[in-house]
């Protein structure tokens, strides 16, 4: 007798149906998983084989094959196995009823025949809402939660194989899991305060810039001037995340099993920091079974690369694709995976390797060790960062200032007004941030009068500006307009802009 029965699949952060059809055949007992499943999908023979004997149930000794359709595609996962036992349960005459065509089944099989947390479900569900808002999707207890995220579909939390057997037979009844409200609220005080940085005025500015824009930053000074406590402070600044933002992401770390089955939402802005020994693997995607990187985790959010010039060059080299298109493409043989990459780059170094290059410190680095250690850093790289801010020593002075800076809460709301005039001018475009504007975009929104033409051309010419130097710097002219509530561009936003692109002149071509 063949069994059919519905799963899915992921491919990417994105999932697609699958059918599993179990057939059941006079011959030489064997279990054969076809249709290009992976290793932890033919390990399903041995944990199906143990739950359902472990549950009183009759394995057949019989020749047993299991197509996963459609066969060209990748399967990957072990979420696979509900839907494989069941499949032998209704293949070998135990169990009878007539599964339909709205039934989806995902879930990993223990020894004993309890259903363990599976990555992805979120996904899942979300894929269902396209194929059919009918859909009925069987997920294991602990992942309860992450599919009442989506509430347009009925979801079935079950914990065990059982479970579902008699939900079949008709012993039993389950009830749907309740769905789960996103909230967009957050209390984002207890983030860190700008407030709580001494000094350093034209780096909040110019943070409080990149904030609203979503540009990318490089933060370079000697150690100690705060490089990384004013960026572990950006988040404080940005708004609440949208739903379709909270989904989005919470989507993302799912399928990169990263989420809490008691709190399932990310509703805060990600700010990853990875450690400079990082792979490019982990920090772009891919891996053996492929898996969203530290670019896709920062989804709506900051990637912080501290000591930047001491990363991997094949990680920072294979940055700057994703900089410019905000997706990653990880190419495998039999697959290609995409994953989004919509984020805010803050970088942060010294100067040269003591770190006290151009400070009032002596340095005690040669011309060499300075030009080597800057040389890490490739000009194609350096030009996709929007902002470049020097963080120089904070004096004693500065440290025993009793006066009141301004608060995250402000910035932050100064954020919120620029992020709505973008808003408003690209409703019509399928962009919705400065930083993302093509040259098209630019060309009709970043119009200069005669002074300011005049000075970006003696800039260009002086700091051998490249076009796409000439495209970030009218990006971020066009942030600090909105900031200043200015329909047009005029030459004080402008001359701001370039301040900010002239570190590279300074420290590179010194």
């Amino acid at each position: 007798m063949l069994a059919t029965l519905n799963t899915l699949v992921l491919t990417g952060i994105d999932a697609r149906p699958v059918k599993v059809e179990v057939d059941i055949q006079n011959g030489l007992p064997g279990f054969e998983v076809v249709g290009l499943a992976s290793t932890s999908i033919k390990e399903a023979r041995e944990r199906v084989r143990s739950a359902i004997k472990n549950l009183g149930y009759e394995f057949p000794n019989r020749k047993i094959i299991v197509n996963l359709a459609p066969a060209d595609l990748k399967k990957e996962g072990s979420h696979f196995d509900l839907a494989i036992a069941l499949g032998i349960l209704i293949s070998s005459g135990q169990l009878e009823g007539h599964l339909p065509e709205n039934m989806y089944f995902s879930g990993e099989l223990s020894l004993n025949g309890t259903l363990r947390k599976i990555p992805g479900v979120l996904s899942m569900a979300l894929e269902l809402i396209n194929i059919d808002k009918n859909s009925m999707f069987f997920v294991p207890e602990a992942n309860r939660e992450e599919a009442g995220l989506v509430s347009e579909i009925k979801s079935y939390p079950v914990s065990s194989l059982q479970e579902v057997f008699d939900f079949i037979a008709g012993d039993n009844s389950l009830f749907s899991a309740e769905p789960f409200q996103v909230s967009t609220n957050f209390d984002q005080e207890i983030l860190p305060d700008f407030a709580e940085v001494k000094g350093q005025e034209t780096a909040k500015r110019a943070l409080q810039i990149a904030a609203a824009g979503l540009h990318n930053v490089l933060l370079i000074g000697p150690p100690g001037g705060g490089k990384t406590m004013l960026a572990r402070r950006i988040p404080g600044i940005l708004p609440e995340m949208t739903r379709e933002e909270i989904l989005e992401t919470t989507r993302i770390y799912s399928v990169a099993s990263l989420l809490d089955s008691e709190h399932p939402l990310i509703h805060t802005r990600p700010f990853r920091a990875p450690h400079k020994n990082a792979s490019a693997a982990s920090i772009i995607g891919g891996g053996r079974i492929p898996r969203p990187g530290e670019i896709s985790l920062a989804q709506n959010g900051i990637l912080f690369l501290d000591e930047l010039p001491e990363f991997n060059r094949d990680v920072l080299e294979a940055l700057r694709q994703p900089l410019e298109d905000k997706v990653v493409t990880v190419a495998r043989a039999q697959a290609t995976y995409t994953y989004p990459a919509n984020f805010s780059l803050i970088a942060s170094m010294n100067p040269c390797p003591c770190g006290f290059f151009g400070s009032d410190v002596e340095c005690t680095c040669t011309p060499l060790q300075i030009q080597k250690y800057l040389g890490r850093i490739s000009g194609p790289l350096l030009d996709r960062m929007d902002l470049h801010i020097e963080i120089p020593r904070v004096k004693y002075e500065q440290l025993r200032d009793k006066a009141n800076s301004e608060t995250s809460a402000s910035i932050r709301e100064k954020v919120k007004e620029a992020r709505m005039i973008q808003k408003k001018r690209f409703s019509h475009y399928k962009i919705s941030l400065n930083s993302q504007m093509r040259p098209a975009d630019i060309k009709k929104f970043c119009s200069l009068d005669e002074k300011s033409e005049m000075l970006l051309k003696n800039a260009f010419d002086r700091l051998n500006m490249s076009a796409r130097g000439y495209d970030r710097v009218l990006k971020v002219a066009r942030t600090i307009a909105d900031l200043e509530h200015s329909e047009k561009i005029q030459l004080q936003h402008l001359a701001e802009s370039l301040r900010y692109r002239s570190l590279d002149r300074k420290y590179w071509n010194a």
